[in-house]
């Protein structure tokens, strides 16, 4: 594939937020080739949410860059179905990896459906126990004691929403890099991503969104939280 304009930043490069839809996308597809895609969970009202995301982000590509994605899926692990993703440029070289962690839903009551009860559907056909990143996709919080800032707030709207009608988990990335200042996010490369889905949001929610700036290792790391009647409803953690 050719990497659109439409993904691309001011400097050319591959949004965060783009790549995520990539990774959606490509999910999407590869779940249905092995008989447990959007389609074949919606006849049992259920389906796929995603909980947990890691991307390491080693070099962007740019506009108009030819690049290839990969995705296989590791079976369940507790309460999590894993899913790792593997970006490449046309000479082989890495240029994204990751690793989610997803949970199934019942759409009508919108409680997590367990794995003993999915067995038959999502058996082990089509695992590939190979790690792109070896970790698990980590839970993520604002660190203990910290006092972010408030960043506004995003009432969800169409624009924000997915075919499972609710806000789409690249929505949330777009928001936490419009919290932080210019600057940063325009000339600086996210070189870690982390988030957390822990409540889904829909048409009319408003989401109180908070920030806090702080350096780990040597690094700049950026949270935002986004809370929903004092709750956090994601988490995203930004390492510049």
């Amino acid at each position: 594939m050719c990497v659109p304009c439409y993904h691309t930043d001011a400097s050319f490069y591959l949004k965060p937020a783009a790549f995520m839809d990539m990774a959606q996308e490509i999910a999407y597809w590869a779940a249905h080739e092995l008989g447990f895609g959007y389609d074949d969970l919606h006849v049992h009202h259920t389906a796929w949410v995603l909980s947990r995301m890691h991307f390491h982000f080693e070099n962007l590509p740019k506009w108009r860059d030819d690049v290839s994605l990969y995705t296989w899926h590791k079976g369940a692990d507790g309460l999590f179905y894993l899913r790792d993703f593997y970006l490449q440029d046309k000479d082989g070289n890495r240029l994204v990896t990751g690793t989610s962690s997803w949970v199934v839903i019942d759409e009508q009551t919108r409680r997590l459906v367990r794995p003993e009860e999915l067995q038959e559907r999502l058996g082990t056909d089509g695992c590939v126990m190979e790690d792109a990143i070896a970790e698990r996709a980590p839970k993520v919080t604002m660190p203990r004691g910290a006092e972010p800032e408030p960043a506004g707030e995003h009432t969800v709207a169409y624009s924000d929403v997915d075919i499972i009608g609710h806000t789409n988990n690249a929505r949330y990335m777009v928001w936490a890099m419009d919290c932080i200042d210019f600057e940063t996010a325009s000339t600086r490369r996210v070189r870690d991503l982390y988030i957390n889905f822990n409540k889904e949001t829909t048409p009319g929610t408003c989401v109180q969104l908070f920030r806090l700036k702080t350096e780990e290792d040597g690094a700049l790391v950026w949270y935002v939280e986004g809370r929903v009647d004092g709750k956090p409803a994601f988490c995203v953690k930004m390492v510049f």
